[in-house]
């Protein structure tokens, strides 16, 4: 969902994310078939979007219930369709500005509810103050991340940059639950602190991002003026 519809603020940015540009590349061919299933069954972007939200609640649902190997399967089914949503936008002319509000705010819907999920899990283990504490403080840092971009978007500055953008924390969460599953639960704990970590570096590199470009625009306006002036 977060990629789904165009956003202001000018072209996605590369920026230091922890996954190369050759696996987005890749996984973007692999949606090919799915795009054109989407197509061919006449569903719009904002349509593909709920659906994805719906699908994230049902793999929260089984998290929480310690069906954590089924969960990480469904919640990447979900996944794809969170990026199926945005190429079908493309293919169909383009997004709306209500379809990137409604993707925007159905993304942070649908961490919240994972985390919950996650949270539901770890308060029926033995021992689940830190783990739950991990949980929380990445899903604020998270919204922290969403948050700084989206600001940064409202005073007309592009901030997509920073290691850890919601592609890459959804990665590494469903690669947790998958190995928790499997019978590594602390993999899974590991994880959830390695997010909070990247995310309070994202939040850093995007307020540094911001003042920088902030500051060359001031420095651009204040020559442009006192050029007016001279003249």
């Amino acid at each position: 969902m977060s990629a789904s519809h165009p956003r202001a603020g000018g072209r996605i940015g590369q920026g230091d994310s922890i996954v190369p540009r050759w696996v987005k590349d890749a996984g973007r061919l692999a949606l090919a078939p799915v795009i054109r299933a989407a197509q061919a069954l006449h569903l719009t972007p904002n349509t593909v979007t709920v659906i994805g939200l719906l699908i994230v609640v049902v793999a929260a649902v089984m998290i929480a219930n310690g069906l954590l190997l089924a969960g990480a399967v469904v919640l990447l089914a979900g996944s794809v369709l969170d990026a199926v949503d945005g190429a079908l936008a493309r293919l169909q002319g383009g997004g709306t500005p209500f379809g990137s509000f409604l993707d925007s705010t159905l993304d942070r819907v649908g961490e919240a509810v994972l985390y919950a999920g996650i949270v539901g899990y770890f308060l029926s283990t033995p021992e689940p103050a830190l783990p739950v504490l991990a949980a929380i403080l990445a899903l604020i840092g998270s919204f922290m991340v969403s948050y700084s971009r989206a600001r940064a978007e409202g005073i007309g500055v592009s901030a997509e940059v920073g290691m850890a953008p919601r592609t890459e924390r959804l990665a590494l969460v469903i690669g947790g639950i998958a190995l928790a599953g499997l019978g590594w639960p602390a993999i899974l704990v590991g994880i959830l602190w390695l997010i909070v970590a990247l995310t309070a570096a994202t939040v850093v590199q995007r307020i540094w991002h911001v003042w920088r470009s902030t500051q060359s625009r001031l420095a651009r306006s204040t020559s442009v003026s006192d050029t007016n002036e001279e003249r």
